[in-house]
């Protein structure tokens, strides 16, 4: 066991002696469980950038930057200030899908309006071999739920016959989400490998988040991807992350601190989707 040696302030020392009397626990066994408490990776968090009602109001100014959101999680979804194009959080990259269909890895800061990501674990793996569309995996994913009342998290890796993804247009601010949703470029790939990251929310979180499923698509070559539409798979390995908990860093613009916000956006989420 190591020893070392710090500077704290007088008000923390007292605090640490004050603990130390109210436990039957020793000063290093205090310290040693905050730091521990401290360093642990965030597992099964979900840590939210924003919410859909902002989303759906035309908030789109960027509120927590990508490499802090790389702190929180390694796979994920969103988008990118202006709504310009759609993103994908996956092995630890965030990658933008332009509304033109051409892919960047991104690596300088960039300021995010909405995203959720979190540190993926999944205990299992499923083969999923037979042909299977959005609608055939969205049942799938429904036997691999136990509850209906807490977040999941998604990764399919697979080689699929056909994809259809779109990617959002960048648009000037407070333009609605329905109306920047009128213009979205379609995509159709075909013999592709790739990933789909989705998640997964209970309908009580409707007016934070996109209640249902939410899925996007990106190619092994990281060349093609979007939101995805529809797609015919040949053979997919599908992992399952339950969500235990849940962190929301909310914008401190002006507009989002000024806007109305609504109760439940879920039909004009349904729409843009």
């Amino acid at each position: 066991m190591e020893t070392f040696k710090c500077s704290v302030s007088d008000a923390l020392a007292e605090e640490l002696r004050r603990a130390v009397e109210r436990h039957p626990l020793s000063l290093d066994e205090i310290v040693g469980n905050a730091l521990s408490e401290y360093l642990r990776p965030p597992g099964h968090t979900l840590f939210q950038v924003s919410t859909s009602g902002a989303l759906v109001a035309g908030i789109y100014q960027g509120a927590v930057s990508t490499s802090e959101l790389l702190r929180h999680g390694d796979l994920g979804l969103g988008t990118f200030e202006g709504l310009d194009g759609e993103m994908v959080v996956l092995d630890g990259r965030i990658y933008q899908v332009h509304a033109d269909g051409s892919v960047q890895v991104i690596e300088k800061d960039l300021l995010v309006p909405f995203a959720a990501v979190l540190p993926f674990a999944s205990d299992n793996t499923f083969e999923i071999p037979d042909p299977c569309s959005l609608r055939g995996l969205q049942r799938i994913c429904d036997g691999h739920r136990r509850s209906r009342n807490v977040f999941y998290a998604f990764r399919i890796d697979g080689v699929f016959a056909s994809v259809h993804t779109r990617a959002m247009r960048a648009v000037s601010e407070h333009t609605t989400l329905l109306d920047a949703a009128s213009v979205q470029p379609e995509f159709h790939f075909q013999n592709v490998s790739g990933t789909i990251v989705g998640l997964w929310s209970p309908g009580y979180a409707a007016a934070f988040n996109v209640p249902g499923y939410h899925f996007h698509f990106i190619s092994d070559d990281r060349m093609r991807g979007g939101h995805l539409l529809d797609f015919t798979s040949l053979h997919l390995e599908l992992q399952v992350d339950a969500v235990s908990g849940y962190y929301i860093a909310l914008p401190q613009t002006e507009d989002f601190l000024h806007a109305t916000l609504p109760i439940d956006p879920t039909s004009a989420l349904y729409k843009a989707e």
